[in-house]
């Protein structure tokens, strides 16, 4: 029996709707979107108006065109690492990291990508390091709060 292996950083789906990005700040609920629905388990890319790879510091509620915004906890991996298991924690009004799921992710040197399952639940979304403008820098500044036990992060607090 052979098993078949895709090189990830061939074989892969482009995420850059502008809505995915981290900085985009949702106003109407019911434009929500929600990757367990909208999202085909595989290999993914950031790229474009979504930003060139997945957010590394928290999101805040209500970006990233959903509720509750995913983002990579965990460091990006070197080339040397390959695929490596990471974990995506997903934003609340209560918390950073309310609770998180575990993906694969890969550094393809110029880039990297991401193998993302459904979110498990409605409206969770995992999003891009994009910023659609300076308008919402404007008024927001970093603060530190604790994700988890171990990892410490960067929330925004409205000014």
């Amino acid at each position: 029996m052979f098993l078949l292996t895709v090189d990830a950083c061939n074989n892969y789906t482009v995420l850059s709707e502008a809505d995915r990005a981290q900085g985009h700040m949702m106003i109407n609920p019911s434009n929500y979107k929600c990757d367990r629905d909208d999202l085909v388990p595989g290999w993914y890319r950031f790229q474009g108006a979504a930003g060139y790879q997945m957010a590394d510091k928290c999101v805040p509620v209500n970006h990233c065109g959903t509720n509750w915004p995913g983002w990579l906890s965990d460091a990006h991996p070197t080339i040397g690492e390959g695929v490596v298991n990471r974990g995506v924690c997903f934003s609340s009004f209560y918390r950073c990291c309310d609770w998180y799921e575990n993906i694969r992710v890969k550094n393809c040197g110029e880039f990297f990508v991401y193998e993302l399952p459904k979110t498990y639940n409605c409206y969770t979304r995992y999003c891009g390091n994009g910023i659609p403008g300076k308008l919402v820098r404007m008024f927001l500044q970093p603060i530190s709060v604790q994700c988890r036990p171990g990892f410490l992060k960067h929330d925004f607090a409205r000014v």
